[in-house]
């Protein structure tokens, strides 16, 4: 029997009777986001509109960009010159920072005169309803009744309200804009985005006005980016002070329809309510349908319910805030991390999960980054002396890598490309795919072969050093041979090797040599460890990723493994890592090997640990290391659902052979991992 799925989706609405100061309700399209407080706009709490495009630069420093030198290290007996802050502090700074993401505006109910507060409204109740994308809030404010509905346009960058209410008619009720300045000056902006204290650091004009809608130029250091409102009565934008607007109505009416567009190239749309909010209802209904679903329902544990609210809210969420024209900020579009950058580590904890969904026409438009980013990658391979294509790790969106020791010496996100290759294959095993990613795949596998050092003392090809780990917390200066990049390296390059062969092609004598001959995981009384140099691995890192349970549950076996000494390997990590001090995509990967390993009672435990939370929206924390919210969370447990229930390539044929028994799983549409 079909999936109701209507009825899986729609039980799990959030509802509200309250705002959440650090955590909206949102609206979007996946290249804008509005989030909301609990009046459906941003009325008491300064959420951010926030968009894939919205970028911009502080004022350049004295030095050109060209002069940065970054810093040499020695590698392997050569020098090699690596993106790293150095002396010239301004300019390692400005590159780190730039560009940054904007908060795009606030609009919020205009009370008038009146100085009213959260506390002054009664019987709020607030829901998202994930069906169509749309949230509905209703108050009483002064024994009037006001009634919201706050909707995003899937076809531009619309936020649309309409608002019913006496108020209205009474003029005592209507709408505000306002616009913060935004710079680079803080690595982190959350919960709230923009200096609304510098007003004479950026400008606001107006440039077209009518009775029915005005358009705004905003300028900020130079960049400038548009927006315009359109509202069903005649009125007028009144200016209350510098950014700051207030819709005042000529004509009483108890309905308000408004609609503010933010663009960066001006562009004029033909705009209703009633039009927004059907393309939304089609956009959300279609979205839904697509691809691959899981129902729980019928589960004798009773922590289903919360499981399949996590997989079906948190796919909401992302949608929301990663399914742009690139990757997301590890914050999405709630506020801003990283200066609003994104990182290529991250592609898959933010994406993999679409491929076991089966949601290929949302993938791919932030996967066109690997299209975008390959000039870059090949320009910084060969900047450094190597072949192929190294993707860089931070890098804003015209692909420029930002200077930093982790973001230089990171290589993890070198196969995801191989990856995403091989799901696409999968789903679609065609020329054209072949012909789609061979030069991704092909560049990155001359990468991997050339990176390899050969050890005569060994006889084995090394990784590092220098090299950072997953975990970012060992000496990139004294590690080699990380565990889980020698598995994946592996991976990456027999994915090459078979992609020559599906497109009929001899295999690669150099990629063979270095799989056949890269050192192996390295093993200490009997367990695997994150290096082969670490000391006291169980005692002092013990902490941050446990990047070691990847090797088997994310990736799948090969040669390299011992699965006795995995499992072995598994069972300490369960038993002696610090999981308070986790946090992101670790429990989505600790579920994965659990389950791997025949342990589905641990892999439902690690996606409902109590150290990963997540809230009514959907979204989840950072733990101590980074605010609120952190999307490779969401990401991680869609995943590792969609992977439990769709099962892997060695499975056995078990259907849904990551859930333990007594849970009932209904599952349509999705693809096996690897």
């Amino acid at each position: 029997m079909a999936i109701d799925r209507l009825s899986l989706v729609r039980r799990h609405n959030p509802t509200r009777t309250s705002s959440n100061p650090i955590s909206p309700l949102q609206v979007g399209n996946g290249h804008l986001a509005f989030g909301a407080d609990i009046t459906g706009l941003q009325t008491f709490v300064p959420f951010s509109i926030m968009s894939d495009w919205g970028y911009k630069s502080d004022p350049l420093p004295s030095e050109k960009l060209s002069d940065f030198t970054g810093q040499t290290w020695s590698t392997h007996g050569r020098d090699v010159k690596y993106l790293m802050p150095n002396e010239q502090k301004e300019l390692s700074q400005w590159l780190i920072s730039n560009p940054n993401r904007m908060n795009l505006g606030r609009i919020g109910l205009y009370f008038g005169e009146a100085t009213v507060s959260e506390s002054d409204l009664r019987d709020c109740h607030q829901e998202l309803d994930l069906w169509t994308g749309s949230v509905r809030s209703s108050f009483e404010y002064k024994g009037e009744k006001v009634q919201i509905q706050t909707i995003c346009d899937p076809e531009n960058d619309t936020v649309s309200f309409s608002i019913q209410s006496t108020l209205i008619e009474k003029k005592k009720l209507s709408i505000f804009l306002d616009f913060p300045y935004n710079c680079g000056k803080s690595k982190f902006q959350a919960p709230y985005v923009g200096d609304w204290d510098n007003p004479s650091a950026h400008t606001t004009k107006v440039s077209e006005s009518s009775a029915s809608n005005v358009s705004l130029v905003r300028d900020i250091d130079g960049t400038k980016y548009f927006v315009t409102a359109n509202w069903n009565s005649s009125g007028k934008l009144v200016r209350l002070k510098d950014h700051r607007f207030a819709l005042e109505l000529d004509e009483g009416s108890s309905v308000l329809e408004v609609g503010v567009t933010f663009s960066e190239s001006n562009a004029k749309n033909e705009w209703s309510f009633q039009s927004s909010l059907a393309k939304a209802e089609s956009h959300w209904e279609s979205f839904w349908k697509e691809g691959g679903a899981i129902d729980l329902s019928r589960s004798k544990d009773p922590r289903w319910k919360e499981l399949e609210r996590r997989f079906v809210v948190g796919q909401y969420a992302m949608a929301i805030n990663a399914t742009g024209k690139e990757p997301p900020q590890e914050s999405g579009l709630v506020n801003t991390g990283w200066y609003g950058k994104f990182h290529t580590e991250m592609v898959w904890w933010h994406l993999g999960y679409l491929a076991l969904l089966n949601k290929w026409s949302v993938l791919r438009r932030p996967l066109s980054v690997y299209d975008k980013l390959l000039p870059e990658a090949l320009k910084l391979a060969s900047s450094q002396g190597y072949k192929g294509a190294r993707w860089p790790k931070m890098v804003d969106p015209s692909g420029r890598p930002s200077p930093g020791e982790i973001n230089a010496l990171l290589i993890w996100q070198n196969p995801h490309v191989m990856l995403f290759a091989e799901l696409d294959y999968r789903a679609h095993p065609t020329s054209e795919t072949l012909e789609k990613w061979k030069k991704a795949v092909f560049e990155t596998a001359e990468f991997l072969e050339d990176y390899a050092h050969w050890n005569p003392e060994t006889q084995t090809y090394d990784l590092g050093s220098p090299v950072h780990v997953v975990s970012e917390n060992t000496d990139a200066r004294e590690t080699y041979n990380p565990s889980l990049e020698l598995q994946y390296w592996r991976f990456g390059l027999s994915v090459a090797q078979q992609w020559r062969k599906r497109l009929g092609i001899a295999p690669n004598e150099q990629w063979e040599r270095v799989l056949t001959n890269l050192a192996t995981p390295h093993i200490e009384d009997g367990l695997y460890v994150i290096w082969p140099g670490i000391k006291d691995m169980w005692t002092k890192y013990t902490w941050e990723h446990p990047a070691l349970v990847g090797m088997y549950g994310w990736l799948p076996s090969n040669d390299a493994l011992d699965i006795n000494t995995m499992k072995a390997t598994s069972k300490k990590i369960w038993e002696t890592w610090h999981f308070d001090e986790c946090w992101g995509w670790d429990f989505g990967m600790l579920a994965m090997n659990a389950a791997r390993l025949g342990e589905p009672e641990k892999a439902i435990d690690f996606l409902l640990d109590p150290n990963m939370p997540f809230d009514d929206a959907g979204l989840a924390p950072g733990g101590t290391q980074v605010p609120f919210p952190y999307l490779p969370a969401t990401g991680s447990l869609l995943l590792a659902v969609a992977f439990m229930a769709a099962g892997w390539d060695d499975d056995n044929g078990k259907p849904s052979p990551g859930f333990p028994t007594g849970w009932e799983v209904s599952c349509e549409g999705l693809h096996k991992a690897i």
